[in-house]
């Protein structure tokens, strides 16, 4: 479950980010989760595929970040399951994994992942990544919001047209 950030370094998020953490090693996901909860990032954890799915449509988190070679249900198909949501197809996925022959990198992206890192990962570039990629989900996510709200407006002066028209006729 998604646990606030234990400590917060200069350039931390404005408002913590929720990123979920999934692969089978404990260790790896106690590395990542130490790296972005430094940072401010809000960590929760999956060990395999069907505990991330569960996961994204309770925890609803801003990023995941996905390793394929994880039990019962891989990576990749965990993706394209998550991508298939409609209530999740906007959530970015990173996976990352050991698995770095062109075929997996192509077999990731066309799957639904937003980008693709091969272990060992290096963590500046994996904060750097996140940042990047919650950035693009932050504009998706104003626009949604603007979208929504123009949609509300337009329903309200389309009524207000409908009363004056009545009013007129009156």
């Amino acid at each position: 479950h998604l646990q606030p950030a234990c400590c917060s370094r200069a350039g931390a998020p404005v408002t913590a980010a929720r990123i979920l953490v999934v692969d089978d090693e404990p260790q790896i996901r106690r590395v990542l989760r130490t790296t972005l909860a430094s940072r401010g990032y809000i960590i929760a954890e999956a060990a395999s595929g069907e505990e991330a799915v569960e996961a994204m449509r309770g925890e609803r988190p801003d990023l995941i970040l996905l390793a394929v070679m994880i039990p019962k249900k891989d990576g990749f198909e965990a993706c394209r399951e998550i991508k298939a949501d409609p209530a999740l197809s906007f959530t970015p996925v990173i996976l990352v994994t050991a698995k770095g022959d062109t075929k997996d990198i192509v077999a990731g992206l066309d799957g639904g992942a937003d980008e693709y890192l091969t272990k060992p990962v290096d963590t500046a570039a994996l904060v750097a990544r996140v940042r990047s990629i919650l950035r693009i989900k932050e504009l998706h996510d104003t626009a949604q919001a603007q979208a929504t709200t123009l949609a509300a407006q337009a329903a309200e002066l389309a009524e207000w047209n409908r009363t004056l028209e009545a009013r007129v006729t009156e």
